[in-house]
């Protein structure tokens, strides 16, 4: 009986059309790196290779540890992000399903890799106020993907008494990561972001569905 479902938001239940790739491409322009340098390329491909983890994390990586080009580079993206963020768009079918499992009294919790701030622009730009249980980020729980810290959050607060009741959805290996390492018995992943069915089933996905809308049939909620 899953109880608490928790669903990542950009490539899962949002689209984004790209703006991850671009705020990247102007926040590390801030600290020094144009796109005409020669380290650039490399850079976004490791971007592209970790979406779904925590972004401060993938700054502190391309930036060889150096925390306070990180932070800056963290912040700018976030700005960047925040000042597109008009562009989001949901997911069809995604909050018709979030709607769906809590009727059906199955709580839902959002989880993003960006800071509070960037994901309630995204909930307001969307009018999506109200419409999940809790709404978490890195840093309200501690650590990002591929840490089990935001699912095992979300359990506590919102009084789910067994891992084996939560399910965790998301388009990524980090969110699929995440919920292995926390024993959601269901961990999903979705066709709708930046993650294929190879690399979804090779960390370990217990599911690849096309999209979240298939998700209720496999939590059994009608």
């Amino acid at each position: 009986m899953i109880e608490l479902v928790v669903m990542d938001m950009a490539g899962t239940t949002v689209a984004d059309g790209g703006l991850v790739e671009a705020a990247f491409t102007d926040a590390i322009a801030e600290v020094g790196v144009a796109e005409s340098d020669p380290a650039f390329p490399g850079m976004l491909d490791h971007v592209r290779r970790t979406m779904g983890e925590s972004k401060i994390s993938v700054f502190r990586t391309l930036l060889d540890g150096d925390e306070t080009r990180a932070r800056q580079a963290n912040e700018a993206f976030e700005r960047a992000y925040g000042r597109r963020v008009g562009e989001c768009t949901e997911i069809d079918g995604a909050a018709e399903t979030i709607r769906r499992l809590r009727d059906a009294g199955v709580k839902v919790a959002l989880t993003t890799g960006f800071s509070e701030v960037t994901q309630r622009q995204i909930i307001d730009a969307l009018g999506w106020d109200g419409l999940a249980d809790l709404t978490l980020t890195p840093a309200q729980a501690g650590r990002g993907r591929p840490y089990p810290d935001m699912v095992l959050t979300a359990l506590l607060r919102l009084g789910v008494d067994d891992v084996r009741h939560v399910a965790v959805v998301g388009d990524t290996a980090y969110d699929v990561g995440s919920g292995l390492r926390a024993g959601a018995s269901v961990v999903a992943g979705v066709l709708t972001g930046a993650h294929g069915t190879a690399e979804l089933t090779e960390a370990g996905a217990t599911h690849v569905i096309d999209s979240v809308r298939d998700l209720p049939a496999i939590v059994r909620v009608h």
